[in-house]
């Protein structure tokens, strides 16, 4: 496991700066950073107001004594996508945009809670 984060915590990075290098080549360096920038405000706002609205949803499914399980998982998604979104880069942005949008939130919720499951009938994850 701690591979695969020395992995992708270094050419996630590079693979970022190379992409950055060539957009710059292609359409310059303001408008380069200008995407950077706007992709970073655009993708703050939408967390912002998502992560708002499932905190609204959390609450009500709380107040009426249900385990908010679903809503958790879009929180999850929504703060790594948050998260990615404020990280310059057009691969993270791509997939921080992914994770914040409710309909492509979707597919990876999905497929979150498939490896969850997997994870819990495995005894990797345990519930006391």
């Amino acid at each position: 496991m701690l591979l695969r984060l020395i992995i992708l915590f270094t050419t996630v990075p590079l693979l970022e700066l190379t992409l950055l290098l060539k957009l710059n080549t292609k359409i310059g360096f303001m408008p380069t950073i200008s995407i950077v920038l706007i992709t970073g405000v655009v993708g703050a706002y939408l967390a912002k107001s998502q992560g708002r609205d499932i905190i609204m949803k959390i609450r009500f499914d709380i107040s009426q004594g249900r385990m908010p399980a679903n809503e958790l998982i879009n929180g999850l998604c929504v703060l790594v996508g948050g998260a990615m979104l404020l990280t310059p880069g057009i691969i993270t942005d791509g997939l921080g945009f992914i994770l914040v949008i409710p309909m492509t939130r979707e597919i990876i919720k999905i497929a979150l809670k498939k490896r969850i499951e997997n994870m819990i009938d495995d005894g990797r994850i345990n519930f006391y």
